[in-house]
């Protein structure tokens, strides 16, 4: 009955942290997520939209891999995004949490932009490509280092620091642009106002994007993985106060660090203006800095996984863009459930579930049979009448010895012994003291005072009792 009933008390499930899961087993889980997510994005077009879900995934594929110009732009899209999460992986495995990588990409693109507005059509191509790539990467970089320098010394909260630069970086933009057009539009035209200055196309006008992306990527990888910059940072990940403890000078990283990241959002800033859309504006990144900070998440800050989730992205955005809707609202809705589904499995990859047991209940034949044989045989006395039962508190004493008292019962027995144990303990300890007191009074009569016969006899009396 105490096992049934401590059973109804558990809870349904607990919940325990697992061991590091192999590798098949944590993909199975992500793609399992994915796989119902876009099960269920169907269920959902096939009620609001009226679009069967077999035709709404078709429509997903269609959209990422419908022509050959898609397929060149889903990977020319993917390198973008994959080059900003991979500006972030350091930063976030350093535990310096920058949201500016979109402020950093704009402000990489204006100074690409002023470098083609000042010097196309005055100066060699080659020196104008030159400078383009080198101010947008300087210009980046500076701009991250300035947060960095806050946290380093000041230890400033690097979230909203980066944050509201974002916003400095936006009107910084809007601010030169104003200065360069006159006409009032806000937009920079490439043949008007930057001499049409664009970087040589190799191959086509996606692959160049595309080759920085791979070469950057491989970079990185090999930069955390094997360099000694990467260990450093990871050391100052996890514990600065042991980074200072084993001699890593820990501002120096985070400056460096960030540094690193402002140059590799630089570079993105650069193609997008100098390679992809021929001019800057305040919304040239297109919130892909907030957009890769998901991607660097679900890679884990690895530049091979990034691959992966960076190309996910760029297919719900592309394949939703297929879909005849009135508005993006819906693909928005779609973007934000396999959001939600691929988060959520980053739960079951860390954590179990562990459900309770069921408790089989007893038949009414085995409660009878159990009843009978835990029944103790009576005994009796030698005049033949069985012995009386046991009272309460017997019964009570011999299941605490056995175990098998009910464990309330077993706590209050353990406090009532040990203030037994307490209250003896005072006893002695206050039967020692009294002693000792009564000895140095009488010292100290011994020898101060005189002793009168009745205390002389006393003393006798008192000395023979304690022998």
């Amino acid at each position: 009955m105490i096992r049934n009933e401590k059973a109804k008390r558990d809870p349904l499930f607990h919940i325990s942290k697992r061991e590091t899961l192999p590798f098949w087993k944590s993909a199975g889980i992500r793609a399992i997520a994915i796989v119902a997510a876009l099960l269920l994005s169907g269920i959902l077009s096939a009620i609001f939209i009226g679009v069967d879900p077999f035709t709404f995934i078709g429509k997903l594929f269609e959209g990422v891999f419908g022509t050959e110009r898609r397929i060149w732009t889903t990977l020319r899209n993917l390198s973008v995004l994959l080059l900003i999460a991979l500006a972030l992986a350091p930063a976030f495995k350093m535990k310096f949490w920058n949201i500016g990588a979109e402020g950093q990409v704009l402000i990489g693109g204006l100074a690409c932009a002023v470098c083609m507005y000042f010097l196309g059509g005055k100066a060699p191509d080659a020196v104008v490509y030159l400078c383009m790539a080198v101010s947008g990467i300087l210009a980046a970089a500076l701009w991250a280092v300035v947060p960095a320098i806050f946290k380093a010394f000041w230890g400033t909260n690097e979230t909203l620091f980066t944050l509201m630069m974002n916003y400095v970086a936006m009107q910084a933009v809007s601010f030169f642009t104003s200065l360069i057009v006159k006409d009032g539009s806000g937009t920079m035209k490439n043949a008007t106002h930057l001499h049409g200055v664009q970087f040589p196309q190799i191959g086509n006008a996606y692959l160049l994007t595309i080759l920085v992306a791979v070469v950057l990527t491989v970079g990185m990888w090999i930069y955390l993985r094997y360099s000694k910059h990467g260990y450093e940072l990871s050391v100052v990940g996890e514990s600065e106060n042991t980074a200072r403890y084993i001699g890593i000078n820990v501002k120096k990283v985070i400056i460096r660090t960030m540094a690193l990241s402002g140059a590799i959002c630089g570079v993105a800033g650069v193609l997008l203006v100098g390679a992809i859309n021929g001019t800057v504006t305040t919304s040239t990144a297109g919130g892909q800095g907030f957009t890769a900070i998901i991607v660097a998440w679900l890679g884990k800050f690895n530049p091979v996984f990034m691959i992966l989730t960076s190309f996910l992205l760029v297919f719900l955005e592309k394949g939703t863009s297929q879909l005849d809707l009135m508005n993006n609202a819906f693909a928005s809705m779609i973007t934000g459930i396999v959001f939600f589904f691929i988060i959520g499995c980053e739960f079951f990859v860390v954590y179990r579930l562990k459900f309770r047991r069921p408790v089989r209940k007893e038949s009414a034949s085995d409660a009878s049979v159990g009843g009978n044989a835990e029944t103790p045989p009576s005994t009796e006395t030698e005049s033949g009448t069985p012995t009386e039962e046991k009272s309460e508190a017997e019964s009570a004493t011999e299941g605490a010895a056995d175990g098998t008292a009910s464990p309330y019962r077993r706590v209050c027995d353990k406090l009532a012994q040990g203030a037994g144990t307490v209250a003896k303990a005072c006893a002695k300890g206050f039967g020692a003291l009294r002693g000792t007191c009564s000895k140095g009074m009488k010292r100290l009569k011994s020898l101060f005072g005189k002793k009168n016969p009745e205390e002389q006899r006393t003393e006798e009396k008192d000395a023979e009792e304690e022998k």
